[in-house]
């Protein structure tokens, strides 16, 4: 016999108003995906350090140009607000203060992944495309590869491309800009 559970799907404006409440805390690690509240998997050592890294590159290279941000939400739609590992913004004077960046808003979205590897290519990575990021990076720290996905088209990207040590890659909005995967994983 099986039994069909119902689930309570949240809104964005939902979500917000949980965080405004104190129902969800600041230092909780959840983000919304698809109306879900989920829980985020700790981060590791080398997560966080490749994440360091990737911090100190984007803001020698990039630092007048770009607004830079480290695991701060960003609205999808009105069912997910999910919160990447890093972000490269067009530059807003007021720093995003009326809302959350949008897709629009984004020259290129960075997930790093050990332990998340599978959630962040088969849930993460289509919920981007589908929403229109125009480049998202999905570093895999246990491979020891990034992964540039470009030309978002329905769920997917037309454009998936693997780079490993010794190859050098660039931004796609940024294209006189090279970093080599030595850089990004240290």
């Amino acid at each position: 016999m099986s039994v069909e559970l119902k689930r309570r799907q949240f809104t964005v404006k939902e979500y917000d108003l949980m965080v405004e409440a104190g129902i969800l805390k600041n230092d909780d690690r959840v983000e919304l995906i698809a109306g879900e509240i989920i829980q985020v998997a700790p981060m590791g050592l080398r997560h966080a350090s490749c994440l360091r890294r990737l911090n100190r590159i984007f803001n020698k290279l990039l630092y007048s140009k770009v607004i830079i941000d480290t695991q701060i939400p960003i609205q999808l739609n009105d069912e997910s607000e999910p919160e990447p590992d890093l972000i490269l913004l067009q530059w807003r004077d007021n720093f995003y203060e009326e809302k959350h960046p949008q897709p629009e808003d984004i020259f290129l979205l960075v997930e790093v992944a050990d332990s998340t590897i599978k959630y962040d290519r088969e849930i993460k990575i289509p919920l981007y495309a589908e929403n229109g990021i125009s480049e998202v990076w999905l570093i895999d720290i246990n491979q020891q590869l990034v992964e540039v996905y470009r030309q978002a088209k329905g769920n997917s990207y037309r454009d998936v491309q693997q780079f490993f040590r010794g190859d050098i890659l660039t931004i796609e909005a940024f294209d006189d800009i090279n970093l080599t995967v030595e850089q990004i994983l240290g």
